[in-house]
């Protein structure tokens, strides 16, 4: 290694996570793999932020830009929070003995297995290496879903696996089409799989195939992302899965394969005679607003119920880019940064909620905010934010969605605000049992260590007090940094 590439913050980026993951398979204890976990998980926040001011020239595998920069940041941030959350939330599933050391132990090496496959994905310039990432992602976050090794547990897992594993079958064979079209233009090899070579050239590629490669490409990823009909595996991996997985799931992994979409989409959207894959990227959203908007008033288990939201909202941000502009894809980076601070919050607070009164079923957690304020309060804060509520940051991003539909699509428009509608009604009807009334029984877990509530409960303030802050004032240097990305993406 030279030493301008022993300088290189994105390479140390990428080795934090990956070498902590090899530490944390070593480490003889679990509590000082969890003490490991976040402090691995705060060097890579550290990294990730001198890549705001630092950015290293492209190499045929590696890139930074404004818009991966962005997520690079976000994804640490959330990881860094998840980290804190999961240190207490696994030590009160060790002492209630539903994890043993050995499985705990592996918890915290496979999350920074999880967040290595994730932010090499987004740093990734060849395409190739894109697949591979996310196709990791998925493999690790498999570990994590079984965790606990029951029936139902090991059910999910497979089908996150299954499901999965076919959606980006047909992103590789979109992924190869890609290649196909640019071979001619930029010759074979590496360089025909570069982003940075090919968005300048991707006017000269064959529209036919670039055409075709996102239709496989948007199926494939879009599997990934959570999008109906293709969604069947999400509220499962979510409900079985230990509860700080569903809140990087949700809020992080679910951005990855978007990204990835949103790539491929600047490649086609520059060529003019490909298609226009607004319209397959709108028709998609607005599919998985209605089904996840209809769904949650069917669900009985407050994860899945959640997980439901994220469908919903990971439809919001489809459509807003599927419509592109200025205005929307602003938004729709807007959105992508709100729900992940929102929904990680939501996620911390319900597995707090499940591990304090004992079940997972909404029928059994009740008046949250009478026995445990702290937690009941900040789960109303977060419903409150996801379903769109001022003064919050998603209130703030779904306006300008909406807006935008208005000024292009005004027949788009009606739909859209139908079934934020539907999900809005579904969420407080859901609210006023969990956080409000008679408190149920407090069947759950003991607390053995005071520090333990605080230190679960201090990420979910933090960021619910951001996603509150983004809904009032939002930096000048922030919105520069998304209109910046909101022109890249056309």
């Amino acid at each position: 290694m030279t030493a301008l590439q022993a300088a290189n913050p994105l390479l140390w980026l990428l080795a934090a996570p990956l070498i902590g993951a090899g530490v944390l398979f070593l480490l003889p204890h679990w509590r000082l793999a969890a003490l490991t976990n976040i402090a691995v998980s705060a060097v890579t926040f550290g990294l990730s932020l001198v890549l705001v001011g630092q950015r290293p020239e492209p190499t045929a595998l590696l890139f930074i830009d404004d818009f991966n920069v962005f997520l690079v940041v976000l994804t640490a941030f959330v990881g860094l929070g998840s980290s804190i959350f999961s240190a207490a939330y696994i030590s009160r599933e060790g002492n209630a003995k539903r994890l043993a050391p050995p499985q705990m132990r592996l918890y915290h090496a496979m999350y920074q297995a999880f967040l290595f496959t994730m932010l090499l994905a987004l740093t990734a310039n060849n395409i190739g290496l894109l697949w591979v990432a996310i196709e990791a992602a998925t493999l690790t976050t498999v570990m994590m879903v079984s965790l606990y090794r029951t029936r139902p547990a090991i059910e999910a897992a497979w089908k996150y696996f299954i499901l999965c594993s076919v959606g980006i079958g047909l992103a590789l064979f979109g992924t190869i089409l890609v290649y196909m079209a640019a071979q001619p233009v930029l010759g074979a090899g590496s360089q025909a799989m570069a982003w940075t070579a090919m968005i300048g050239q991707a006017g000269d590629f064959q529209p036919a195939l670039l055409s075709l490669a996102f239709v496989f490409i948007l199926v494939g990823y879009g599997t990934k992302v959570g999008l109906a009909p293709l969604h069947n595996w999400l509220p499962d991996a979510h409900a079985e899965g230990p509860t700080p997985i569903a809140a990087v799931l949700s809020g992080l992994l679910l951005n990855v394969a978007l990204y990835a979409i949103l790539r491929m989409k600047m490649i086609v959207s520059a060529n003019d005679g490909a298609m226009d894959p607004g319209p397959f990227m709108i028709a998609m959203g607005l599919s998985s607003l209605f089904v996840a908007a209809l769904m949650l008033y069917r669900r009985r288990d407050i994860k899945r119920l959640f997980a439901y939201s994220s469908i919903e909202h990971m439809g919001i941000m489809t459509f807003a880019f599927g419509m592109g502009g200025a205005l929307s894809n602003f938004a729709g980076l807007l959105h992508m940064t709100m729900h992940s601070l929102a929904k990680s919050a939501v996620f911390f607070a319900v597995g707090l909620a499940v591990q304090t009164v004992g079940s997972a079923r909404l029928s059994d957690i009740r008046g949250l905010t009478v026995s445990r304020p702290v937690l009941g309060w900040g789960l109303v804060i977060g419903v409150v934010a996801i379903a769109g509520l001022p003064p919050m940051g998603i209130f703030m991003s779904e306006f300008l969605v909406v807006a935008s539909a208005f000024a292009q699509q005004p027949l788009l428009a009606v739909p859209l605000i139908l079934a934020l509608l539907l999900t809005f009604g579904a969420l407080v009807m859901r609210l006023q049992s969990l956080a409000f009334g008679e408190p149920s029984p407090l069947l759950g877990y003991p607390v053995p260590n005071p520090w333990v509530n605080g230190v679960a409960v201090a990420p979910m303030v933090l960021h619910l007090a951001l996603v509150v802050i983004a809904g009032l004032w939002l930096p000048p240097a922030l919105v520069a940094w998304f209109e910046s990305v909101a022109a890249m993406l056309g």
